[in-house]
């Protein structure tokens, strides 16, 4: 087998784990167990706190004394073990308990899934800017699959979605001990701070006012990320309430619908060169945020019979939103922090969207769902989703207002240099 092939696969796995009950947690949560809205909202921010507390450990462990793959393995193995256990969980604390557990292991694999293939890529004379995108491109189909797999299998609401990903991902983390090894790095020198070796020295970014500004912008934009993950499954699922649509296709097939989000992603990102050199990145990421409003706003006004259009544009527009703020956010990082400190500099960017972000995101959706959109007759999920764009809308304008980039070089340029 080869080693692209190889790599193909452990990408593909490294997101069929989370396809496989991401998306249709909310369905187990709210239709199988009924537990409340407020208790969700902090589910989602397990992946928050673990993108804030453990992928910079887990680099640091990578980086000085642990083989990356085996590392990657091991932590695997231990977030699979802890996705078998949720369903003996009978409460909501005690699900927050080993859920968090299973992030925590979980979500320092995601930066490992990159490095272990640049590693081993480089090591083989490969041309990683050519040969890593197509590799990477099937996480985002094994995310897919996934959802596929939970939705036609009847299990959508059901608690084997943990037993599928929990399969996945022990047999990932042992796939992982076979791998060419990837050894930490020499040691750094002597006379390196302390703060240097931990990464530390990224905080000196929000010194700089338009950088700081950035974050800010990241954070809370990053609320926003997950927020149709959270709910739009049982979104569509809780169309079943309605006589009318009980039986329609969009009920029994909502996690399929749902995944034309993810196929769209696909298409979008092949798009970002040519978006990056027409526009620049500062009106990327504002296109990227009007998305974001169009996806909330279109799944407000969508239904399964004469609104259905609206509930496939929805899916089809988040490939723009989620890409396009992702990469021209990643873009802005790597163009304007120092050499010496990009990588830093780019966890800082993920620490504030899927860390700070995703943590505020979904503690207040949670609470503001159960406390003003929830009643004795169900949600008011028109309500929710003007709610979400709504504020949406605000990032966006305060962004364009407050928010002056000038391209210190041709963004087409800059991504094929990255």
């Amino acid at each position: 087998m080869s080693i692209k092939l190889r790599l193909t696969l452990l990408s593909f796995f490294q997101f069929f784990v989370w396809g496989a009950w991401l998306i249709t947690i909310a369905n187990y949560w709210f239709i199988t167990k009924q537990w409340d809205g407020q208790s969700f909202g902090a589910i989602f921010s397990t992946l928050g706190i673990a993108s804030i507390l453990m992928p910079a450990i887990v680099g640091i462990i990578a980086d000085k004394w642990v083989s990356a793959e085996k590392l990657y393995g091991v932590l695997h193995i231990i977030s699979g073990i802890c996705l078998a256990m949720l369903p003996q969980c009978e409460n909501p604390y005690s699900f927050f308990q080993i859920i968090l557990m299973a992030m925590i292991f979980y979500m320092p694999t995601i930066p490992l899934s990159n490095s272990i293939p640049y590693a081993i890529l480089k090591r083989e004379k490969y041309d990683v800017i050519k040969v890593f995108p197509p590799i990477r491109v099937w996480g985002t189909i094994g995310f897919i699959a996934a959802m596929w797999v939970t939705n036609l299998t009847g299990n959508k609401a059901s608690a084997n979605m943990f037993y599928i990903a929990s399969t996945a991902a022990v047999a990932l983390g042992l796939y992982a001990f076979s791998l060419p090894k990837c050894p930490p790095p020499k040691l750094i020198k002597n006379d390196v701070s302390w703060s240097e070796k931990l990464g530390l020295n990224a905080f000196k970014l929000f010194a700089d006012y338009k950088m700081a500004l950035f974050f800010a912008f990241s954070m809370l934009l990053g609320g926003a990320l997950q927020l149709s993950n959270m709910y739009g499954d049982v979104y569509l699922s809780e169309f079943a309430n309605i006589p009318k649509y009980a039986d329609s296709l969009t009920v029994k097939y909502s996690t399929l619908i749902i995944s034309i989000s993810q196929i769209s992603e696909t298409v979008f990102i092949l798009a970002i060169p040519y978006f990056l050199s027409r526009f620049g990145i500062k009106k990327v990421m504002l296109i990227s945020m009007f998305a974001w409003i169009l996806r909330f706003g279109f799944f407000a006004y969508g239904n399964p019979s004469e609104g259905f259009a609206l509930i496939i544009l929805s899916c089809i527009v988040y490939g723009m939103a989620f890409d396009f703020f992702n990469v021209s956010g990643s873009l802005y990082v790597e163009t304007s922090s120092d050499s010496r400190i990009r990588s830093s500099a780019q966890g800082m960017f993920t620490m504030m969207t899927n860390g700070f972000g995703a943590v505020l995101g979904s503690s207040i959706s949670g609470w503001l769902i159960q406390h003003c959109f929830t009643t004795d007759q169900g949600k008011d999920w028109q309500g929710i989703w003007l709610s979400f764009a709504a504020y949406t809308l605000v990032i966006a304008i305060a962004f364009w207002i407050f928010f002056s980039f000038k391209d210190k070089s041709k963004d087409h340029a800059v991504l094929a240099s990255n």
